[in-house]
């Protein structure tokens, strides 16, 4: 292929860059995940397995799976299967657990049996914030929630629209009393009109 750029053979052998953390820019938010989820102590937050059985197979290392859940929530990938391949094939994600690859069982079972330590985690991120001054003393809301919306032309309401509709229903009021019959004689009274006594 003439004047067109070229990639490299995919069989060649290269000596540069081998090191995994060449790839990771000094400035990588998966750096300051590495940093924070290090520095916490696991067991006193609430992960079970953070002491390892004595029999058994062994197990994944609470911090690694708590870093690829980290990583998750800060890119939006919340299926455990889609953590799965990103282990696989994202390079961040391959630095920050160590080149380990938990399947989506895994990692989904760490999600559900470590909901406490994980809000220990959360509470201990955001203190940390507060400490260095990141953080104003504004309330700080963080909301995970979905909901469906509906935001078709027949249910969304400008300005414009509601003065138009408020048109429409007059009209519709004035014509339904016009086609209404009109009362020449007054009715009759319910009740006695007679004072008694």
């Amino acid at each position: 292929m003439k004047r067109f750029i070229e990639g490299e053979d995919r069989s060649q052998v290269t000596l540069l860059p081998e090191c995994l953390d060449d790839y990771i820019a000094e400035d990588n938010p998966v750096r300051v995940v590495e940093a924070f989820v290090e520095e916490l102590d696991l067991h006193v937050l609430g992960f079970d397995g953070a002491e390892p059985c004595d029999t058994g197979r062994p197990s994944y290392h609470p911090s690694v799976l708590l870093k690829i859940y980290i990583y998750g929530y800060l890119n939006r990938i919340q299926s455990s299967r889609r953590l799965e391949r990103e282990c696989q094939r994202n390079v961040e994600l391959m630095w920050l657990a160590g080149r380990l690859a938990p399947d989506f069982k895994t990692i989904a079972d760490f999600r559900k049996d470590s909901g406490k330590g994980i809000r220990n985690a959360c509470r201990q991120f955001v203190m940390i914030c507060r400490q260095l001054k990141l953080l104003t003393q504004a309330s700080v809301a963080v909301d995970g929630s979905k909901f469906k919306a509906v935001n078709n032309r027949d249910r969304n309401f400008t300005p414009h629209k509601l003065e138009q509709r408020i048109r429409q229903s007059k009209r519709a009021l004035i014509a339904i009393s016009a086609r209404s019959t009109p009362r020449t004689e007054p009715s009759p009274p319910i009740w006695n009109s007679r004072r008694l006594g």
